[in-house]
């Protein structure tokens, strides 16, 4: 990051702790945030590549309003240009972060391109139901300016530049991992961190610049989990263990905490949402546990299991005993539930953590997985006395697909909505099915009171029927913002 980029930052953060301007992008507070307006639409990133289905990737426009005809009704699709992107996540270019700047505006949708390295800049503006292209940032532009590669998480920055992650460079080698500046213009700017100081494995980061402060996580070598899942590349060290601790926002690689093999795949990484808080967790893929991570009282940070995910004896599957591979997590708004899924166990969990160091499990919800009903592996008894299998509800109708793997919270924490895709080399590989008959999003009702997780019978949509073919279906954003955008400062 150049010094003049470094200045802007700070002039930002300065800003905002001046009380300057407070009618900017979002929220003031994540408080604030959850008496905001409820959702009536939600963006979905949806998936032709990988699927043998030659059709362009596309935005997909869900009506989320009871009140509307078109409830549980894709309303809009905006295809991209090309085929073979695999769109994946997705970040705005502006969220409460820049509520100090009162030209900020929550306009654009950046989408990242996992495999062809494109990023889309998506205009929403103009027609909130119906958002049209506003500009491609090319692979060649990036990989010759940075020499970054895969694309991953975008978060929009107080100073009006957007951050995205990288995983690797063209080859695919996750040494060349970093993280890309984008102007507010949406031209590449360069590297954010250090020269020298970029992460072992990139994947997910969040800042909390009160403590002056961004940790990332490590998913593994592109050139290993885009074909898939081989345990081979684990032995070898192709996929990550790592959080990376950076000074924000200079960008100097100061500390690697290694989680071992309690945290093999470190993937969504969240910070509590009060900019006050020195406290996050991340949900570890392979090794299923949800590890939390801490400032200590001289400065460094720690990290220890705080959720472990109890692997499944099986029969009929690959291995022995099956993780939960936790996929995504995120935090109510008011920090004091989190929510994970385990894509492969098929259950999604609700944890009270107003003691982060003793989360209380509080709600449990069964959607789809390997070891549902008539599918082939079966789970041994503890005893090994017995096996049994998961009956899984269907919903208007509908088996579930998959296994529950993104989720996104609304603003005032009553409403988890869920996609089914991982990556399409993955759900070709666990979830033939899936790929074959296309992906599903449902809406889970959320009791934040004592805790609970409930299927909501009148919320379906079926990606399985859409015009062009069944397609997948992964991240989703609101317009107004959600727990897994929004970053106060």
């Amino acid at each position: 990051m150049a010094t003049d980029d470094v200045v802007v930052v700070q002039d930002a953060n300065a800003m905002i702790e001046n009380g300057c301007c407070k009618k900017g992008a979002g929220y003031a507070t994540p408080l604030d945030a959850m008496s905001g307006p409820k959702e009536t639409l939600i963006y979905v990133t949806c998936v032709y590549t990988g699927t043998g289905r030659e059709k362009a990737d596309y935005l997909a426009t869900v009506d989320v309003d009871p009140s509307s005809e078109t409830y549980s009704k894709v309303i809009h699709r905006l295809p991209m240009p090309y085929v073979g992107d695999e769109l994946h996540h997705s970040g705005w270019n502006a969220c409460s972060s820049c509520h100090a700047d009162s030209t900020a505006a929550r306009r654009f949708l950046v989408l990242p391109c996992l495999f062809s390295g494109r990023i889309y800049v998506v205009d929403t503006k103009k027609d909130p139901k119906a958002p049209t292209l506003h500009k491609v940032i090319e692979a060649n532009d990036i990989i010759e300016k940075t020499g970054l590669a895969y694309p991953h998480t975008a978060h929009c920055l107080a100073s009006g530049d957007i951050m995205l992650s990288f995983l690797g460079d063209k080859h695919g080698n996750a040494q060349g991992s970093g993280f890309l500046l984008l102007d507010s213009d949406f031209n590449v700017k360069g590297r954010w961190e250090k020269p020298g100081h970029n992460p072992l494995f990139g994947y997910d980061f969040w800042y909390q610049p009160r403590h002056k402060i961004m940790i990332s996580s490590s998913l593994g070598a592109p050139s290993a989990f885009t074909k898939g899942f081989n345990l081979q590349h684990v032995s070898d060290g192709l996929y990550g263990r790592h959080l990376h601790v950076y000074t924000w926002p200079e960008g100097e690689l100061k500390q690697i905490l290694d989680l071992g093999n309690s945290g093999l795949t470190p993937l969504e990484i969240r910070f509590l949402h009060n900019p006050d808080k020195d406290i996050g967790f991340v949900g570890c893929g392979l090794t299923s546990n949800v590890v939390r991570f801490f400032k200590k009282p001289d400065g460094s940070w720690g990290h220890e299991v705080a959720i472990p995910v109890k692997p499944l004896k099986v029969q009929n599957w690959i291995l022995p005993e099956m993780p939960g591979l936790i996929t995504d997590i995120l935090i109510s708004l008011d920090d004091r539930f989190l929510y994970f899924s385990n894509w492969f166990h098929g259950d999604i969990r609700q944890y009270n953590i107003q003691d982060p160091t003793n989360p209380k499990l509080t709600g449990q919800v069964w959607l789809g997985g390997l070891v549902q009903k008539g599918s082939p592996v079966v789970v041994e008894t503890e005893d090994g006395a017995t096996t049994y299998q998961v009956d899984i509800p269907e919903v208007q109708g509908h088996r579930l697909r998959g296994g529950p793997q993104m989720i996104q919270l609304s603003l005032d924490g009553k409403r988890l909505y869920v996609t089914n895709s991982v990556f399409s080399t993955w759900d070709r590989q666990f979830y033939p099915e899936l790929v074959e008959k296309g992906g599903h999003m449902l809406q889970i009702d959320v009791d934040t009171e004592k805790g609970g997780l409930v299927i909501n019978p009148n919320f379906f949509v079926d990606f399985g029927s859409e015009p062009d073919g069944p397609s997948l279906v992964h991240e989703m954003r609101y317009p107004g913002g959600d727990c897994t955008s929004d970053i106060w400062i």
